[in-house]
């Protein structure tokens, strides 16, 4: 009979194409390890690993055996966890993914609330980029994360909590720093500098704007807003950033303006995504509600 213990295994194997190491991620030796999955292959009469002295390989059809693999793991865990939706919220444990765009202005101000009401909560957190919380959502890596959207999620469910425009950083004695509106046009005449390809805010930008890639400065890639704060105030360009940064990045800064950019709003939203059969949405909509009530109070 197939086991779920075969089946983590042969999951470990794929993440890691190396027998010694999946040993290791499972606590178990590489021979009981190799046991299990020979078994494996054995009750479902194919192989799933090709195997040598240098390297592993998937093939085709283990490739698709271990699909079906994920889902039952993920449905398994899922059937786990169903008494959590009606525990007290947050009692549990949660893995949170969060963009970088995100993570640095929304963390300092939900964890002293989350301290407060919810001192048993425990918070695991992941700063990636989209498309990687996208995937570790979908196959269960992580519970939930937070994602700017517009974003494809497809087979995930969103929960929206925050909406939010976008400011134009410029040194303070730009042309166009004094005002209280900046439009797209006056932006493209100064050197607009952005992040590198894979931040999704990159592209929200480029959208409302209606800007092309050549329109911004490729000079540099800038993994961070912190980054791009820095070269404005060393009058190499200009940058535009979400409003929830503005108190860590702008204010206080005599040396730099942020204007407001004059384009339909919002111009970005912020959300939750999670797959549709999760067991703790109670958290997740907890978590949201402590979100909205500390981004609407700064």
């Amino acid at each position: 009979m197939i086991t779920l213990k075969q089946l983590r295994y042969a999951l470990a194997v794929e993440k890691t194409l190396h027998f010694k190491q999946a040993a290791e991620l499972c606590h178990v030796s590489q021979s009981a390890l190799s046991t299990a999955l020979g078994e494996l292959e054995s009750q479902l009469g194919l192989q799933i690993f090709e195997r040598n002295n240098k390297k592993v390989l998937l093939t085709p059809i283990g490739k698709e055996a271990l699909v079906i693999a994920g889902q039952i793991m993920l449905q398994t865990a899922d059937l786990y966890h169903l008494a959590d939706s009606s525990k007290t919220p947050l009692s549990f444990p949660i893995s949170v993914g969060i963009i970088p765009t995100v993570a640095p202005y929304l963390l300092p101000k939900i964890f002293p609330a989350l301290n407060q009401e919810f001192p048993q909560a425990k918070l695991n957190v992941v700063e990636e980029q989209s498309a990687l919380l996208v995937d570790m959502v979908r196959s269960g890596q992580i519970d939930t994360a937070i994602l700017a959207l517009p974003y494809p999620c497809d087979g995930l469910l969103t929960l929206e909590f925050w909406q939010e425009d976008f400011y134009w950083v410029t040194q303070k004695d730009a042309a166009h720093s004094q005002q209280t509106e900046v439009s797209s046009d006056e932006i493209t005449e100064n050197s607009l500098m952005l992040l590198k390809e894979g931040h999704c805010l990159k592209e929200h930008i480029l959208d409302i704007c209606k800007l092309s890639e050549q329109s911004a400065n490729h000079g540099f890639a800038a993994t961070s807003l912190n980054t791009l704060i820095q070269m404005v105030q060393g009058n190499l360009g200009t940058t535009l950033i979400p409003a929830m940064a503005m108190d860590q990045l702008v204010e206080g800064n005599k040396n730099i303006a942020a204007v407001h950019l004059q384009e339909p709003s919002p111009h970005r939203r912020i959300a939750f995504i999670f797959r549709p059969n999760y067991s703790r949405l109670s958290s997740i909509e907890t978590l949201a509600a402590i979100c909205k009530k500390m981004l609407a109070g700064a």
